[in-house]
């Protein structure tokens, strides 16, 4: 079984930081930074969950809700990898994938991690 927790962790813990931020601050490029990688991380979860289909894009619902988009992205990637892990644990899933759900998961837990340096 994958341990998504460092991710969920990293998640929530920088989702609730830029809900405590002041607007200067996300003005500043906090929020703009966030919701870039609120956007990663969704593109992410709905590669891994239909593989082979175009992600959308998340929309920018405005600096003081970037914090709970971020929350939801990450969310989302969360059960993408753990699914995805599952499949392959299964024999259900593809071996061939671009990238193992282990390997989405550090990668995804590094990026929130350089970001929340950065916020």
């Amino acid at each position: 079984m994958l341990d998504v927790t460092p991710l969920q962790t990293a998640v929530d813990a920088l989702a609730d930081r830029l809900r405590a931020l002041p607007q200067s601050r996300l003005d500043q490029g906090a929020a703009a930074e966030a919701l870039a990688l609120a956007r990663r991380l969704a593109t992410r979860a709905q590669l891994l969950e239909r593989p082979g289909e175009s992600p959308y894009e998340l929309p920018d619902a405005g600096m003081f809700a970037v914090g709970d988009q971020l929350a939801v992205a990450g969310h989302d990637l969360v059960e993408a990898l753990r699914g995805a892990a599952a499949r392959l644990a299964d024999g259900t899933g593809d071996s061939d994938a671009k990238a193992a759900p282990a390997g989405e998961l550090a990668e995804a837990v590094r990026d929130v991690r350089a970001v929340a340096d950065r916020c």
